[in-house]
């Protein structure tokens, strides 16, 4: 037996031919051939047939009563139990529409009677060999599919995995770069405490000595109005009059510096917050505040630096209740973008009008309602596109030259205000016309799941 007999040996034929000898031909010689072959005379039985145990191949008469191998073939095709299954039409027209709507109908082949039996086993062997491939084919398709299912399953997996190592890489790396900045405030605050308690504590009987000095010196020029010739000349030496007159401003000019370096101390303090990891209940305008008071030389003009504005507008907040330090991180990450983009050469080119715009960091608060409250910090820099937007918050993405940026600082804040406080981080801005990032967060974090979706427009 060859290899295609054996392969077809077990094929299950379905003949229709309502002439029985026809019949009685076909399904002998078929099964002299190894098929297992089953007969019937017309279009109703052959459907039924076909319909309870679908065979590997039918070999269909046309011309028969009731029901012709035309319709036949079109119920079959339009079931999706039998539509798969190949159609040989066995006819004796041999005209070429015969064979055109045969074809038509979802025929794969046509045999014109008188037929031949070598011609007929070599189509059916054909068809059967070509089904067989098309299985092959698709079970093959099938675990591809699977498998390239299962690679990108796999590249999913790998790509979250490296997205959650990137962002606790990013966790780590700022976490660290915020606590050792905190440890250097908090560190610098402390030193320069105790010199200026010092000062501003000896202020006051400095002044006062100062002052009892003064009347002393008063007394004798009442009860000696003519000095001697030394005293005379030490005095218009030192140019008493102007001494006597600018001392007393001096000690008030250092006791406002000496205020002036307090508030500076506390506002270290503020921003450092080492000692309250914990949530607690915050006026979120001190954090500012001493966020701007650290970018303070950022904000001046020096070298080729230019000043940048600052307009405040607060509405009146009640205190806050979430992580102070991490959210001065926050504020210092977003200030620090805004004043980089006003610092861009960018920011001067042909889409802004300079003569009438002057760079300017607006900081806008808002009680949106009685459980949010939003922050939206603007600047009127060169923007950003919108293909941009969409990454702004990704770890380690920058449009910053090399060496000037590591992407981590908008990341990260997103990382604070949406997962630990439960806010919402959005950039806002059309290119040319500046950027606004806007901070909203709740009142009371154990209250966070109220949190309203819609973007409070400035």
């Amino acid at each position: 037996m060859s290899s295609h007999q054996l392969k077809s040996h077990l094929a299950n034929l379905l003949v229709v031919d309502d002439t029985p000898d026809n019949l009685r031909l076909l399904s002998t010689m078929l099964s002299d051939k190894g098929y297992k072959v089953r007969g019937v005379i017309n279009g109703d039985m052959a459907l039924k047939a076909a319909r309870s145990t679908p065979p590997d191949l039918i070999l269909l008469d046309i011309t028969m009563p009731q029901m012709n191998g035309y319709e036949v073939c079109q119920h079959l095709k339009a079931d999706g139990r039998t539509s798969g299954i190949p159609v040989i039409f066995l006819s004796a027209l041999d005209r070429v529409l015969d064979k055109v709507k045969a074809f038509a109908v979802g025929g794969v082949d046509y045999i014109t009677k008188p037929f031949h039996l070598e011609e007929v086993l070599a189509r059916v062997e054909n068809q059967l060999t070509i089904q067989r491939l098309q299985k092959k084919l698709h079970e093959q398709n099938a675990r591809l599919q699977e498998s390239e299912a299962k690679e990108r399953e796999k590249a999913q997996e790998l790509e979250l995995a490296l997205q959650q190592l990137q962002n606790a890489q990013a966790q780590l790396i700022q976490s660290e770069k915020m606590s050792s900045l905190g440890n250097v405030v908090a560190g610098v605050a402390h030193e320069i405490n105790n010199p200026i308690s010092f000062i501003k504590g000896n202020l006051s009987p400095v002044r006062e000595y100062t002052e009892d000095l003064l009347r002393l010196v008063q007394l004798y020029a009442e009860d000696f109005p003519n000095p001697t010739a030394a005293i005379q000349e030490q005095l218009e030496a030192i140019d008493f009059t102007f001494l006597r007159n600018d001392l007393p401003k001096l000690i008030a000019s250092m006791s406002i510096g000496a205020d002036r370096i307090g508030e500076i101390v506390q506002s270290l303090r503020n921003f450092s917050r080492l000692d309250e990891s914990d949530l607690k209940a915050v006026d979120i305008h001190e954090g500012l505040e001493s966020t701007l008071m650290i970018l303070q030389h950022r904000l001046k003009a020096e070298a080729d630096q230019t000043i940048i504005k600052v307009v405040k507008e607060y509405e009146a907040l009640p205190t806050i209740e979430c992580f102070a330090g991490r959210m001065n991180q926050v504020f210092m990450n977003v200030l620090t973008n805004a004043i980089d983009a006003l610092q861009s050469p960018k920011r001067w080119g042909n889409d802004v009008d300079d003569s009438r715009s002057i760079p300017t960091i607006t900081i806008c608060t808002k009680l949106l309602s009685d459980f949010q409250v939003g922050i939206y910090i603007t600047d009127n820099g060169p923007g950003i596109t919108e293909d941009i937007q969409q990454r702004i918050f990704e770890p380690f993405f920058t449009t910053k030259e090399v060496g000037k940026g590591k992407g981590l600082g908008l990341s990260i804040s997103y990382a604070i205000v949406v997962g630990e406080h439960g806010g919402q981080l959005r950039c806002l801005s059309v290119p040319a016309q500046g950027a606004t990032l806007a901070i909203e967060i709740p009142i009371d974090h154990s209250k966070k799941r109220f949190y309203k979706e819609d973007l409070v427009g400035l």
